[in-house]
């Protein structure tokens, strides 16, 4: 990958860290990304959270209505990636206090 792509995926992420709210994120994200984009983004976490209380991927694929194939893809991140779905969702669980 060039240094000026790994430059500019580095300012993406500072500039998403720098963003205060649940509302600068929606506006951010709804200038960066198509809806779709953000949809398919929130259904691989809908995906990693069920995954992570143990849902079957038929069920998983019926309930968030994405591909079997994508699920796959999920889980192996959840279970063998660098451990970004397991870091946010242990973050989630720890804030709301709701852990599976």
């Amino acid at each position: 990958m060039a240094e000026q792509n790994l430059d500019s995926i580095s300012r993406l992420y500072q500039v998403i860290l720098q963003l205060d709210s649940e509302d600068d994120c929606r506006r951010f994200f709804a200038d960066l990304c198509t809806i779709r984009e953000i949809s398919d983004m929130a259904q691989r976490l809908d995906a990693a959270f069920l995954l992570d209380q143990k849902c079957s991927y038929q069920q998983i694929a019926k309930d968030v209505q994405i591909s079997t194939a994508t699920i796959g893809r999920v889980s192996k991140c959840l279970n063998y990636g660098s451990g970004g779905y397991r870091q946010a969702l242990d973050r989630w669980y720890e804030k709301k206090g709701d852990r599976a």
